[in-house]
């Protein structure tokens, strides 16, 4: 493995700087000091610094001190979450999170220290011709959508790319190796509720009410066909009812009965269908019955789909760096949502993983009993990755540079 020797002598540094973040954890659309923290690191840098794109979202611009004036100079974009999830930590080592109820278990906290460490490499040595904007972003989690807020606030007008990357570390995954995937990657992240409304009563004289728990009951089995039977077999996708809420009497037939839950495919079309034939089944079972349905389906991210060019061109970035034996060329679909999915509909890019390791980096005696997993309580960023993500940045910003055009098109449906 080759790192950057001068990114390497600032590991510490981004260490610290990495687990402070963890220590001081927001949540979506709240990430004030977080936002702080990397815009005044990037203006002590030298770089031209912007605030306020989808809320808390700061952008970077750095200028190649050989980008002649009077033409367009190419641009790159690297983006890094800065959100925090809501839920607890229940880790014990020093930075461990301080605001209760809150925690980086995803690993934002480090995608921001790697942006960072390569950001201050990069305006140490720009003697290049082009822009490389930096992305950090808020809500990423949880279906927020920071990534759409920041592109309706004109994210690719005011900094326009040719070309934008992102990075998601993957525990269980060796650190130092890398895995890409062209075409649908993530899965679109959809979520739904269908009321089904009768008619309460005694629970004693049920042939005197329509029984909302009863139909939402046989809602939940229906809904299963929707994958089994309405849903081309090659095709992937998941339905899974997550909430059932009704009554609150062990005497009394409630008059409304709601079901929750999620959808995910990797693809618009497959979705389009399931929507279509949930909407079906929500408004006509319970009729069948007596009663009434209603769909409430939300659409929260798309498919994240990898575009074909860039990806192969981000692969060997990996290789060169790290060494092919490093890199996985087809690492399986993610049945997560990544907002990324927004920019690779505007912008060709690639969203790549790189390995946290089994979690051997957390000192024993300070973490919980639950593994080392995103969204855990006793995750933890493995800060052995600051300096080969900020290598990585490095050498794909050289690359991208270094490179004639490479404009392509996605190679699935978008």
């Amino acid at each position: 493995m080759s790192t950057i020797a001068e990114i390497e002598t600032t590991h510490e540094e981004f260490t610290i700087l990495r687990r402070d973040i963890h220590a001081h954890p927001e949540l979506a659309f709240q990430e004030n000091r977080t936002s702080d923290v990397v815009a005044e690191r990037l203006a002590s840098y030298g770089i031209e610094v912007h605030r306020g794109l989808g809320r808390t979202g700061v952008v970077g611009v750095l200028r190649g001190s050989k980008t002649a004036a009077g033409r367009k100079p190419r641009a790159i974009g690297l983006r890094a979450d800065m959100d925090a999830l809501p839920m607890p930590e229940h880790n014990r080592f020093a930075h461990a999170s301080r605001n209760a109820g809150r925690m980086h278990g995803c690993g934002h906290d480090g995608h921001t220290a790697m942006l960072l460490g390569a950001a201050k490499y990069l305006a140490r040595h720009r003697d290049f011709d082009g822009i490389v904007n930096f992305i950090f972003q808020p809500a990423e989690e949880g279906g927020n959508a920071g990534a759409k807020a920041m592109m309706q606030d004109g994210l690719f007008e005011k900094f326009p790319c040719d070309e934008i990357y992102g990075i998601h570390n993957m525990p269980g995954m060796a650190v130092g190796h890398f895995a890409f995937r062209k075409g649908p990657t993530m899965a679109s992240s959809n979520r739904f509720d269908i009321i089904v409304r009768g008619t309460g009563g005694h629970a004693a004289q049920p042939h005197k009410a329509v029984d909302t728990i009863v139909i939402a009951a046989e809602m939940v089995g229906a809904l299963q066909t929707l994958i089994s039977r309405h849903k081309n077999p090659i095709d992937v996708a998941v339905v899974s009812v997550t909430q059932i809420h009704a009554g609150d009497a062990y005497n009394v037939l409630p008059e409304e009965a709601v079901i929750k839950g999620t959808v995910r495919t990797f693809s618009t079309e497959v979705l389009d269908d399931i929507e279509s034939n949930m909407r079906r089944m929500a408004e006509m079972l319970p009729q069948a019955h007596g009663g009434s349905g209603e769909l409430k389906f939300h659409r929260a991210y798309p498919p994240l789909v990898n575009w074909d060019a860039q990806t192969e061109f981000a692969m060997k970035v990996a290789q060169d760096a790290f060494g092919a034996e490093n890199v996985d060329g087809n690492t399986p679909q993610h049945g997560g949502a990544e907002d990324f999915s927004f920019y690779l509909q505007e912008v060709p890019g690639c969203y790549l993983f790189m390995g946290n390791g089994e979690g051997a980096h957390r000192e024993e005696k300070y973490v919980g009993m639950g593994p080392c997993e995103l969204h855990n309580p006793n995750y933890d960023f493995n800060d052995a990755l600051l300096p080969i993500g900020s290598t990585y940045w490095v050498k794909l910003v050289g690359a991208f540079l270094a490179r004639q055009d490479l404009r392509g098109e996605p190679q699935a449906p978008r």
